[in-house]
């Protein structure tokens, strides 16, 4: 059982616990630069007391706990890549790789060495099967739905994972939590920020984390997108598609970012109609519902977490795919994982080029 100490594995502990299962709680150490906003949240994800609070209820509802410490795998194969990927003008998302990667690469490893037959975690998310296959659904709350995350995962993960929380909504979780005694547990809040930037300040993480990044990425030219000269920029890593706040040029009409070319240090800037696309390419495809899908097939594709989605065809081209929306979609971002559904279904995904 994979535990925070946050809410949701704990109550996902406590509800297996009821269905019978024998637990073996895990804790992962993954980074130890603490913000004190953070602090002050007692934010699960990143509250310096994090480990010892799942330690102690692992302890309190009678089962093992063991910490993993994983901060060099992480900064290896985490953080190397957000840097990365910012230095290539693209917007990654970590979350995605460390899923795949860190969480179950490294808890399936443990569940093996422990003996263990499953692993769960506190993910809103669901497993569904269908013709020897196992793909993700969404959660009962689609408020919470994290299938977004989840894509990376293989059908040998999927047929080893439990999501206990899938058919239950948030406050539900918080209503079990206080039923048993947890009040304290019940009201605490949540972090919607990368684990290693609590405060959500990429750009100073940049800063301090690649040396000689003011020399290195320095500022450059913003051009429209007929590539006229409109002012100067920071640095193109300072920027995302789609950002239109705190570009800090004004032209005396909104503009966004639609283009970041890092070979020129250039950062593109144009109009809301600019900024839409119809079609973008994935690489690093994996699908899940189905082995294949044939050329023409329809999706709902979410190219952002709080992205409703949009109807999309989807099409082969080598080991990519290509995907058509059917009307124009904002901030199609290189880096992002773009997901595809079929109702609640996840047929599969891939990283945004």
């Amino acid at each position: 059982m994979a535990m925070s100490g946050g809410i949701d594995s704990t109550v996902a502990a406590m509800l297996l616990q009821d269905q019978g299962y024998e637990l073996v709680g895990v804790t992962y150490r993954v980074y130890d630069q603490i913000s004190q906003a953070c602090m002050e949240k007692e934010k699960g994800c990143c509250s310096v007391n994090a480990i010892f609070e799942a330690k102690h209820m692992a302890l309190q509802m009678g089962f093992e706990h063991h910490i993993l410490d994983i901060r060099k795998d992480f900064n290896d194969l985490v953080i190397r890549n957000f840097i990365d990927e910012y230095l290539q003008g693209h917007t990654p998302n970590p979350c995605v790789l460390c899923n795949s990667t860190i969480k179950w690469g490294k808890l399936i490893a443990m569940a093996d060495e422990l003996g263990c037959d499953y692993i769960a975690t506190g993910h809103y998310a669901r497993i569904g099967q269908q013709d020897g296959r196992y793909f993700l659904r969404k959660g009962v709350d689609e408020t919470k739905d994290q299938t977004y995350f989840l894509w990376t995962l293989t059908q040998e993960n999927l047929a080893r994972t439990i999501f206990p929380l899938g058919e239950l909504t948030k406050p539900e979780v918080r209503q079990i939590a206080l039923e048993r005694g947890y009040e304290k547990l019940s009201k605490k809040s949540e972090s919607q920020e990368i684990c290693f930037i609590p405060d959500n300040d990429y750009r100073t993480f940049l800063a301090e984390n690649v040396e000689n990044f003011a020399e290195q990425y320095g500022p450059g030219l913003f051009v429209d997108t007929s590539g006229k000269r409109l002012g100067e920029h920071r640095g193109f890593p300072n920027y995302t598609i789609g950002q239109r706040k705190g570009l800090g040029i004004a032209l005396g009409h909104p503009m966004f970012v639609v283009d970041i070319r890092p070979g020129s240090n250039e950062v593109v800037l144009g109009t809301r109609e600019e900024l839409q696309g119809k079609t973008f390419r994935a690489k690093n495809v994996n699908l899940m519902k189905y082995a294949s899908l044939p050329d023409g097939f329809e999706v709902n594709a979410k190219i952002r977490y709080r992205n409703r989605g949009a109807q999309a065809s989807v099409y082969h081209e080598n080991d990519l795919l290509r995907v058509e929306f059917h009307e124009g979609m904002d901030s199609i971002t290189p880096g992002q994982s773009a997901v595809l559904y079929e109702g609640p279904d996840v047929v599969g995904g891939g990283i945004i080029i």
